[in-house]
């Protein structure tokens, strides 16, 4: 077999057959006939027209009289070339010297000497005059045969014509426009609202306000610099950034970023509302997204420059999965809150408890989203009818546009739900993310929120309230300084004190508590199980600080102890999940070893906790005894990690090893946190007492209580006393018999004895005015 034969590529093709057609292609029947039978019907509808006007005129002298016409004379003389023309095309189907001639010697001389006479544009225009010059010729002739005149006088009557059949004109023009102007006006009326114009005289914002996210600060700062003075960059042959992304969690700052971005520029200030592209009209968002970008333009020429910002841009486009965020977590029914864990395993269940969601509708509707990447890339483009139509009609080139100066800023908590259309280079050039601020953000924040009201808080107290706040945002913060001030108003001053602050927290983070009272054996209970949390986390969650402990019923709680990290860490390790799981178990193990082994249903959520992580811990993370990943292999369908593949017999007992390995994991974990809280019982009772006088309890007062000694709040002294600890020992065993009969407590709850002398360095006591801490502290009247 030679390399000739089969069939030739698909590029060499065209030319094949190009090589081997040497007659023209044959014409389909339709396009042979079709102004032949064109012109007959023209002809048999004049002589019909002439029968008409006079009725006893036979047909046969109707059809000479039609031949005799002008008006026959021309159909036919048309009638004739187009039988010329379809003859030509036959004999040039049939045969092929005569085909060559025309194609090659006539039409192809001509077609060589107009390509070295004239170049493509020029033949172009000469080809479109030769156009018009023919169709004003048939023009004239048929206009002269049915005025019966000649065909340079028809010309001449055309505006005559026109102005007669005007009125009609109008009448069809003035209907169109009353019922097009129907759709147009409900349309343009559907366009309006969404988009505010601030001018720079109303924005009052400075980067001064923003406080931070200084990081984020520095980078938006460049932006402005090039917008200011673009020719800085566009002389060396780049470009100026024109989009900018910026995405985190709500309230950390993104639009108050965009507002200060303006305030320093002094350019307009556009802001899109969120909704403005969701309508009811398929192609309202479209005109909203033109008439947008139709303002831009003329505020940018006008001042130099605008400034654009869409808020929660990812209404824009479809949802896609849904952004990890950070926390911010509901807290179950009873102790089945996780607060006291670290930030990575309360992220790791909560994202297997959400349900995430892909492909839902969003947007304003088909073509919204379209326009808008083509307005984002479109701004080089000449606009204008005069510089895009008339300029090119006259063989002009059009003027290229000028340059807009538009920044596009976009804030969203939902990245991952953007069309990556949107996100590429040129049209978001710079993505930058606004996140949790840090300690020295936090500082810097409370700092500038506090000066703004009169308090009585110190540098080290603002300190400490940033360290207990490791996720808070600027929005959260404003709005804890506010409620502290609420909370002094209520009492009768105007200055924010440190418990004003803390009351503010507690309410913030766990709300208003629930208007009901445990009865006594339950209220032990609550306050055992918890203390159990508190006392293992002490001991055991070295990474984390206590941060509240309470009994409060809330709206989904019976009681929770909540830690948060003392500084900002990035990075978990296996001893971090341990503790953990410790703490989880920690509820179980108290409940078995102080109520001679019985457990309510309040620990099921934190064995589903601790479960989780274990189980991620042993499969997933490499903290276990196997290497590979349990998810991974599973999504793969390459069986358990030790096991069989998908499918076959020994899968099943692959995965009960897992649970095996998990399940002794967590036995052993039990027993390790049984014997860290019973070799610290006397702290359990102490602590557990401590909740049921105070309710709710600081973290630093929890330390206090476990450590015995003077709290900030609550003086925890009193329990190095051994008589003390004794009576809880016998007030727990009264409580206990309760639990069993169910019945009454006999026995209330003891109360706390004279304040002991405490010394410091042992030698000097302590001021008699802690004195004021050792009384029972009276719960937040607002909860």
């Amino acid at each position: 077999m030679t390399a000739m034969e089969g069939l030739p590529s698909p590029d060499e093709m065209p030319h094949v057959a190009a090589r081997e057609r040497t007659t023209r292609k044959k014409l389909p029947i339709w396009d042979r006939i079709k102004f032949l039978l064109l012109f007959t019907i023209a002809w048999f509808a004049l002589v019909w027209s002439s029968m008409a006007d006079n009725p006893i005129l036979p047909f046969p002298d109707a059809m000479r009289e039609m031949a005799r016409s002008g008006k026959g004379i021309t159909i036919m003389v048309l009638f004739g070339i187009e039988v010329l023309r379809q003859l030509h095309f036959l004999i040039s189907e049939h045969w092929s010297w005569y085909h060559r001639l025309w194609t090659q010697g006539i039409f192809g001389g001509i077609e060589r000497l107009s390509h070295r006479m004239f170049s493509d544009w020029t033949r172009f225009r000469l080809i479109r005059v030769f156009k018009w010059l023919v169709f004003i010729a048939v023009l004239s002739l048929v206009l002269g045969s049915v005025l019966d005149t000649t065909p340079a006088l028809a010309l001449f009557q055309i505006p005559a014509l026109l102005w007669s059949a005007a009125p009609m004109f109008i009448q069809v023009i003035f209907i169109l426009f009353i019922a097009v102007g129907q759709f147009a006006a409900i349309f343009w009326f559907l366009s309006r609202g969404g988009v505010e114009v601030y001018y720079p005289d109303d924005v009052k914002t400075r980067f001064s306000d923003v406080w931070g996210q200084d990081h984020v600060l520095k980078r938006v700062r460049e932006n402005i610099v090039h917008l200011e003075n673009p020719e800085a960059i566009e002389a060396k042959g780049g470009y100026v950034p024109g989009g900018i992304l910026l995405w985190g969690p709500p309230g950390t700052g993104k639009t108050l970023m965009a507002e200060a971005v303006a305030g320093e520029t002094g350019k307009p200030y556009v802001f899109v509302d969120p909704g403005a592209f969701i309508n009811m009209f398929f192609g309202v968002g479209v005109l909203k997204v033109k008439g947008l970008f139709r303002k831009l333009r003329k505020l940018a020429l006008r001042y130099g420059g605008v400034i654009v910002f869409f808020d929660e841009a990812d209404s824009l486009g479809n949802r896609g999965a849904l952004a990890q965020g950070g926390p911010g977590f509901p807290r179950g029914m009873s102790c089945r809150g996780f607060s006291y864990m670290s930030n990575d395993s309360q992220l790791l269940l909560t994202r297997q408890s959400m349900v995430y969601g892909g492909g839902m509708g969003g947007g304003g509707g088909m073509g919204t989203l379209e326009a808008l990447l083509t307005e984002l890339s479109g701004l080089k483009k000449p606009r204008g009818f005069v510089n895009r139509h008339v300029r090119r009609t006259l063989g002009m080139r059009p003027k290229p546009p000028p340059k807009y100066r538009i920044l596009v800023m976009m804030a969203t908590n939902l990245p991952e739900a953007l069309d990556e259309a949107l996100l590429r280079p040129g049209r978001i050039d710079r993505i930058y993310k606004v996140g949790y601020p840090s300690k020295p953000g936090r500082v810097r924040t409370y700092q500038g929120y506090l000066d703004k009201v009169k308090h009585e808080l110190t540098d080290e107290d603002i300190d400490k309230l940033a360290v207990i706040t490791p996720y808070a945002t600027g929005a959260s913060m404003k709005d804890m300084v506010n409620e502290a001030l609420i909370t002094a108003v209520r009492d009768g001053r105007d200055t924010i004190t440190w418990r004003d602050i803390i009351q503010a927290k507690h309410l913030k983070e766990l709300g208003p508590a629930e208007d009901v009272e445990y009865i006594e054996r339950e209220r032990h209970a609550v306050a055992v199980h918890e203390a159990c949390h508190a006392v293992a986390a002490y001991h055991t969650q070295h990474h984390l600080a206590i941060d509240i402990a309470t009994i409060e019923k809330g709206s989904g709680y019976l009681g929770m102890v909540s830690n948060v990290p003392p500084e900002d860490q990035f990075t978990t390790w296996r001893s971090h999940f341990e503790s953990d799981i410790y703490v989880s178990l920690a509820s179980l193990a108290g409940e078995r070893m102080f109520f001679d082994g019985d457990s309510s249903s309040g620990v099921s959520s934190d064995l589903e906790q601790a479960t989780a992580v274990a189980t991620n811990m042993e499969g997933v993370w490499g903290m276990g005894s196997t290497v590979s990943s349990y998810a991974t292999s599973s999504r793969l369908g390459v069986g358990s990690p030790g096991g069989a593949a998908k499918g076959e017999k020994n899968d099943v007992s692959a995965r009960r090893a897992l649970a095996d390995r998990i399940e002794d994991n967590l036995a052993e974990m039990l027993e390790r946190v049984a014997a860290i809280l019973k070799e610290n019982r006397r702290q359990v009772l102490a602590l557990a007492h401590a909740l049921e006088t105070h309710k709710t309890l600081t973290g630093e007062d929890v330390i206090a209580v476990v450590e015995a000694r003077p709290g900030s709040l609550v003086d925890g002294s009193l329990y190095a006393d051994d008589a003390f600890i004794a009576e809880l020992e016998a007030y727990h065993r009264a409580a206990l018999t309760a639990h069993r009969g169910h019945a009454k407590l006999a026995v209330a709850l003891p109360a706390r004895p004279e304040p002991i002398p405490v010394t410091v360095n042992g030698a000097e006591p302590v001021p008699s005015d802690l004195d004021i801490w050792r009384r029972p502290a009276p719960p937040p009247s607002d909860q």
